[in-house]
């Protein structure tokens, strides 16, 4: 089986070096800037003629069942992009094989970010900040050791404005303008500080509405010029609680996740999905087919508007600390994963207004080393939601503090 992964491999890579430098593996890389000028000629599934494409499709979903199931993590995954990318029959097999993070607890395509995290358990991440060049770096964590070894997941940027912040979100470190199409959303503060919204480059439900922003005049941004507009549906709220006196103490923070029902909390409940990135992204990925389908974008359940059914958004609250006498300080428990104490560490739970109040942390928050930070997060948010309102804690002003 290893060998039948490796002859895949060399004759992917005989299409891949058409002009794309791309290598499955710890992150998805960058693409050169012929994938899009020669996008026409890549459209043509190199491997359409491969052996590999003839398989009887009785043991072609046999084999890649075993592969999906072996390699439950990274970087061992990259086998299972590897089989995906072989040609549109075994694309669409795998496709149907590989859940969403929500059931299985795995992120494989880029997608997998903007789906909600694992219901069973906390999926353990980390992020890396660079002061000098003002980015923040999530990685998904492979070993059990604190932001060690990581596989690369999405990047941001802040960019300073005379009445807010803005941190553009992107699936590439190098690619961070709305033109690009790696972007997939933005996180804006207002002028103190203590409120922000988080953007979603395509809508999670029919009700969704696009705002209008003025990007193209920002400071450091790109000018966009796509022919497809970019889209900034909000998708959350986060609120910082004022403190006018001044006094040092623990943050008090509220999210309001519009995109998401109250109701997806409790035994049943479900979150609109994104299966696919929006077109316009796929631009960049378009000489690799499997990130592109016949199917909707979006699962028939994303097309809920929430407030047609009655259904309020879910609100999540910080875990209050509580204050140890013998360390003199407000304590959480992080079970391991926080080392540093810092004003930024914070634990989101439901808010108890949404029903009974639910222990269960939904996400986690904290500092281990310097400019290194965790980001543990569960069902029923995604990576870049959960990535978005940690961005939050680093922009905020001694207005809140």
């Amino acid at each position: 089986m290893k060998s039948g992964i490796e002859g895949m491999r060399e004759e992917n890579g005989r299409v891949s070096r058409k002009g794309l430098d791309f290598k499955v593996g710890f992150r998805w890389r960058s693409w050169s800037r012929r994938v899009v000028q020669d996008s026409s000629v890549l459209r043509i599934d190199g491997m359409e003629q491969s052996c590999w494409a003839n398989m009887p499709s009785e043991l072609l979903r046999e084999v890649l069942t075993r592969i999906e199931a072996s390699e439950s993590e990274w970087p061992a995954r990259r086998n299972v992009i590897a089989c995906a990318g072989v040609c549109k029959n075994w694309r669409d097999i795998m496709k149907e094989i590989v859940k969403t993070p929500e059931l299985t607890g795995k992120i494989t395509f880029p997608i997998s970010v903007k789906q909600p995290g694992s219901r069973d358990n906390l999926l353990q991440c980390f992020i890396r900040r660079n002061r000098s060049t003002q980015t923040y770096n999530l990685y998904l964590s492979l070993t059990n050791a604190l932001a060690e070894d990581g596989k690369f997941l999405l990047t941001a940027r802040k960019y300073r404005r005379a009445t807010c912040n803005d941190f553009v979100i992107s699936l590439h470190v190098d690619e961070m303008s709305k033109r690009c199409g790696t972007y997939v959303g933005k996180l804006r503060s207002n002028f103190l500080g203590t409120k922000f919204t988080i953007y979603d480059a395509q809508p999670l439900h029919a009700g969704a509405k696009m705002t209008k922003g003025h990007s193209a005049r920002s400071r450091g941004l790109e000018q966009v010029a796509s022919r497809a507009p970019v889209g900034n549906y909000c998708v959350a709220h986060i609120s910082y609680e004022l403190n006018v006196l001044g006094s040092r103490g623990p943050r008090r923070m509220v999210c309001v996740m519009d995109s998401i029902p109250t109701s997806s909390v409790h035994p049943g409940g479900v979150v609109p999905t994104q299966t696919e990135l929006p077109s316009r992204s796929l631009d960049s990925f378009r000489s690799l087919p499997f990130f592109r389908s016949k199917s909707n974008c979006l699962e028939d359940s994303a097309f809920w508007p929430l407030n047609g059914q009655g259904d309020a958004a879910l609100t999540l609250r910080n875990k209050a600390p509580r204050w140890h006498d013998q360390l003199q300080c407000w304590c959480l428990n992080f079970r391991g994963r926080v080392t540093v104490a810092s004003v930024k560490n914070f634990q989101l739970v439901v808010s108890p207004e949404d029903g009974p109040e639910h222990e269960e942390i939904i996400l986690q928050f904290g500092k281990v080393g310097k400019d290194v930070f965790t980001m543990d997060y569960r069902y029923p948010i995604s990576a870049f939601q959960a990535f978005a309102i940690c961005l939050s804690s680093f922009d905020t002003r001694i207005a809140c503090e």
